[in-house]
């Protein structure tokens, strides 16, 4: 009895596959792909991507055009900020105006202090004499009269307070003048100290003309450019 031939697999490969073969790829399964497929590619449109990436890409660059415009005005204040403090500080507190305001101050409360001795000292010498005469008087009315000068005399002692506050007053000043060197001073630290305004331009003050130039006075103690009392005693003699 002839045995069966056996049928390898090898040899099913060689004969067309059917439609049964690959149930996948037939169909309802390959129509529904398809669909996907082309949907898929509908959404992802090259023209509307570029679109997109370039209105990105215009927004960004306004945003940044505009933050760069803030910085350059921050960058501006920063620059006039530095020049107004190098100014006040090279022209004005350490320049020769300043120092002249300090001496008018000083020069104004040893004025003052010397012109309210002077008053003091006459008044109390009036006072002295108006005493001497009132033992020597008779009448009402002189010795009234005496009362009188005597009344006056204390009103002068009164007024001439004016010299104590006006002392503190200018002491308040120099004070407040005392706080603003020192924020200013302050201020340069924060920017790295005096080295970084030096080149730093800054606004000189003008020098007076005509009559203001002329306009030395008063004098102030060690100051010189100043005619003395004996130079004009020297004109008229």
């Amino acid at each position: 009895m002839r045995a069966s031939k056996r049928a390898f697999r090898i040899e099913s490969y060689s004969h067309p596959p059917d439609a049964m073969a690959f149930p996948a790829f037939t169909g309802e399964g390959h129509q529904e792909i398809m669909a996907e497929l082309k949907a898929l590619r509908a959404l992802i449109k090259p023209e509307e991507v570029s679109k997109q990436v370039i209105e990105a890409y215009r927004t960004e660059m306004q945003e940044a055009l505009k933050l760069k415009t803030e910085l350059d005005q921050i960058w501006e204040a920063i620059n006039q900020t530095k020049h107004e403090i190098a100014t006040l500080h090279v022209t004005g507190f350490q320049g020769k105006q300043m120092t002249r305001v300090t001496h008018e101050l000083d020069a104004i409360v040893s004025g003052t202090e010397d012109a309210t001795e002077g008053i003091l000292s006459a008044a109390e010498g009036i006072d002295q004499i108006a005493g001497q005469l009132a033992a020597k008087l008779k009448s009402v009315q002189d010795r009234a009269a005496i009362d009188d000068i005597q009344q006056r005399i204390i009103t002068i002692f009164e007024h001439c307070n004016f010299q104590d506050l006006t002392g503190q007053r200018i002491t308040k000043v120099v004070n407040t003048l005392k706080f603003i060197e020192e924020r200013i001073v302050k201020m340069m630290d924060i920017w790295g100290g005096l080295d970084s305004f030096r080149d730093v331009e800054i606004d000189g003050i003008a020098d007076a003309t005509g009559d203001a130039a002329l306009l030395n006075g008063p004098k102030i103690a060690g100051e010189s450019g100043h005619a003395s009392q004996d130079d004009i005693d020297a004109l008229f003699n």
